[in-house]
């Protein structure tokens, strides 16, 4: 590997944006990625023209065909050195330069970092287009990553340091100083991070983590402790049975037991290591698979369940941690107290006997399971039943009986506390077992030596062997204890788990480009050819939905077609499927069958995100929220986060276009006031205006409201149709005749 050091060599480096495909797979691989490469098409040869929006969409695309997920890394320029000392491995944006500002994108690929400490003096390595790996100082990179920012600054900086008369060894540093004053807040587009899908398998990721390190310490150290244990006992068993006396050994067991202590400390380091690295992957794979579930997989249950779900999860983790370690450390001491049985004289029967009640209490441990999974299923049940209650309690208190208020709880009360009691005596007997090992091993050491079969040193070997093998039972019972909570936590966690395995609808075929707002032109002649009539914006055909597989069919034979501009007003009695179709056309249910297209293509071919992208719905009141969140993140949380200034004058606009503007002004904090899920002083119709706002202001083609204006007075109606009708390109409006 060679070092360069000029933005001309960094310049030869850099990947043109036709191989930007090549030069992510050859970093994922370089840096040790187990890649599913699926169907991979080449760059279409618009994407060195297109905007950044279309050039993070290709790369979204390219990412997941490799099995890899992409995150835009966006620094401030006082960040900038620290990404790059840390950040890898990764795509790095190289911007036109000041001479040739025309030019077409091009990416530096960056392997991760081999060392964690420093700056000055730093190289960071390169993957360049001749499939090599090269070092190069980290300030290049830097400097080319800051110079839109920083080069229109240069000369007054300059001119200012020489005014100053700065030396020339300390102007480069004082420079740099002075441009993160000025600028140091200033966000820059760095490019994206690659690491491994959260949908890959956890030991994938532990393995690419490096966390089978603090487990190899682990196991080491607790070796070499359960060797200075037994050196220990035989200073003291020698010194015992010697009738002898000895400082010099005695200093000698001092020192051992003083020599423990590190090793102590280090199974406990790398315990919390392994801990805290494998809990991160572990919460990543959750929160992923959080926002892979389908609605209708968890629309029927409740608040409490979702409750459940949460609390579990953490339970999942540390238990799932503590318990296999524990499991990993009774393994040791089990080795390690049959290998001293073995050193007595005919101890054989006795290790026999100590595997037997390692048998006993594994099959023990499952019949506590399997007791337990009959108590927690009642807990949950109970639990569920209480926050609905507690959700419900103003709706209970005026309508139920009062009489009846507890006769369903204190009968799951009675049966959970007899399941109970009956887990906790099994659970008693599971920590008993090795108490009676002990009972047993003595009992059998008895016999030995009244017998003759052994001599005191051989017998005091064994007494030793059966101490140890108590420990490792109890350590065993330890784990199993808590493996047996882990698979109750796992129940609840193992849906949210499973679903970060799904597959994803991501965007595909280069024609994408041409669909995202990023591509004006593209997306223009698409709405031209549907204004002509060449391309409908929507087009259904004989769509057949069912909830059920075996169940009706709530839409049977349903046909549409909107063209760009149209005004659409469908009517229809309640329980006619007019939601449902809503939530077809938006992509949240997928048809039995039939044909939908959005602008000529069906939803697999444009990908979810960008089908919900360019078709947006407003739900329901009652399947919409308002989250615990600032006033203008809840508008705008569908267009982009954090917004522009020009975002938050269309909201401002179309807010007070909707009546929403006294809202606005008694708000405490304005755009910065933070509402729950009450929606802070919001009524029922000015909730249903600001979902209305939402989903005007998502920029999307077509634009569903879903009953929206039920909630509203005549005249607030008569606006807010009227806005909708100004600020929507096309709408569909759904409400009762």
């Amino acid at each position: 590997m060679r070092v360069l050091h000029n933005l001309t060599d960094l310049d030869q480096l850099a990947w043109p944006a036709s191989r930007l495909d090549e030069a992510m797979e050859q970093l994922a691989r370089r840096s040790g990625f187990d890649l599913e490469v699926r169907d991979n098409d080449r760059p279409p040869p618009e994407l060195g023209q297109a905007g950044a929006g279309a050039m993070g969409q290709w790369v979204d695309v390219a990412a997941y065909r490799l099995g890899l997920e992409a995150e835009p890394v966006a620094v401030s320029l006082s960040e900038v050195e620290d990404m790059v000392d840390h950040v890898g491995p990764a795509i790095l944006l190289l911007p036109p330069t000041g001479q040739n500002p025309v030019a077409a994108p091009h990416f530096l690929a960056l392997l991760a970092s081999q060392r964690r400490w420093g700056w000055n003096g730093r190289n960071v390595r390169v993957l360049g287009p001749d499939a090599r790996v090269h070092r190069i100082h980290g300030q290049r990179v830097r400097d080319a990553l800051c110079e839109p920012l920083v080069g229109p600054r240069l000369r007054t900086v300059d001119h200012l340091l020489a005014e100053a008369g700065v030396a020339e060894a300390r102007r480069e540093r004082a420079r740099w100083v002075l441009l993160q004053e000025q600028l140091g807040a200033q966000s820059i587009d760095a490019g994206w991070l690659l690491r491994p899908s959260p949908r890959t398998s956890l030991w994938q990721q532990a393995r690419l983590a490096r966390l089978w390190w603090p487990l190899l310490v682990l196991l080491g150290a607790s070796l070499a402790q359960q060797g200075l244990l037994v050196l220990t006992w035989w200073i003291i068993g020698r010194s015992a049975l010697s009738g002898q006396f000895e400082w010099a050994w005695l200093l000698a067991w001092a020192l051992l037991l003083f020599t423990a202590i590190p090793f102590q400390l280090l199974m406990s380091w790398s315990q919390s290591q392994f801990a805290y690295g494998y809990g991160a992957l572990f919460k990543q794979h959750l929160l992923y698979g959080a926002l892979k579930l389908k609605p209708d997989d968890i629309r029927h249950q409740g608040m409490g369940q979702f409750l459940g779900r949460v609390m579990e999860s953490e339970s999942v983790e540390l238990l799932a941690l503590n318990g296999g370690l524990l499991l990993l450390v009774s393994l040791i001491q089990l080795g390690t107290a049959t290998w001293v049985l073995a050193q007595a004289v005919n101890s054989w029967p006795v290790i026999g006997l100590l595997w037997v009640f390692v048998v006993i209490i594994c099959g023990y441990g499952w019949y506590h399971y399997r007791h337990s999974c009959a108590w927690i299923d009642m807990y949950r049940r109970m639990t569920n039943d209480l926050v609905e209650r507690m959700v419900g309690h103003r709706t209970r208190l005026a309508q139920e009986d009062p009489r009846g208020w507890h006769v369903d709880e204190d009968r799951d009360l009675a049966r959970y506390v007899d399941l109970s009691a009956r887990r906790d005596r099994i659970g008693l007997g599971l920590v008993n077992l090795p108490a009676a090992w002990l009972v047993v091993g003595l009992a059998g050491l008895s016999y030995a030596f009244l017998v003759g079969m052994a001599s005191v040193t051989q017998l005091a070997i064994a007494l030793g062997g059966v101490l140890l093998a108590r420990q490792a039972l109890l350590t065993l019972t330890n784990g199993i204890q808590q493996g047996v909570q882990m698979g109750l936590s796992w129940q609840q966690v193992q849906p949210i788990f499973q679903a970060a395995r799904q597959e994803s609808q991501v965007l595909a075929g280069p024609y994408s480009l041409a669909l995202r707002p990023s591509a004006p032109e593209a997306a223009a002649t698409l709405e031209d050819k549907g204004r002509t009539g060449q391309v409908p914006l929507l087009l259904a055909r004989d769509l057949i939905f069912r909830y059920r597989e075996v169940g009706q069919a709530v839409l049977q034979g349903c046909g549409l077609q909107i063209q760009p501009g149209d005004r659409v007003l469908l009517e229809g009695p309640s329980g006619g499927g007019k939601t449902t179709l809503a939530a077809v056309m938006a992509g949240l249910r997928q048809p039995e069958s039939g044909l939908l297209l959005l602008w000529g293509y069906d939803q697999p071919s444009l990908g979810s995100q960008t089908w919900r992208r360019r078709l947006a719905v407003a739900p329901q009141f009652h399947e919409n929220h308002v989250f615990t969140e600032t006033f203008g993140f809840n508008l705008l949380l569908g267009r982009r986060w954090p917004p522009t200034s020009e975002d938050t004058q269309l909201a401002e606009r179309i807010c007070r276009e909707l009546g929403l503007g006294d809202v606005l002004d008694r708000m405490p904090s304005g755009w910065q006031q933070m509402v729950g899920e009450s929606g802070w002083q919001l009524s029922h119709g000015e909730r249903s205006r600001v979902f209305i706002a939402r989903a005007l202001l998502q920029e999307a083609d077509l634009i569903i409201l879903d009953e929206s204006f039920g909630a509203l007075d005549p005249e607030n109606l008569e606006r807010s149709l009227r806005c909708a009708l100004k600020w929507a390109p096309t709408l569909l409006v759904i409400a009762h005749p």
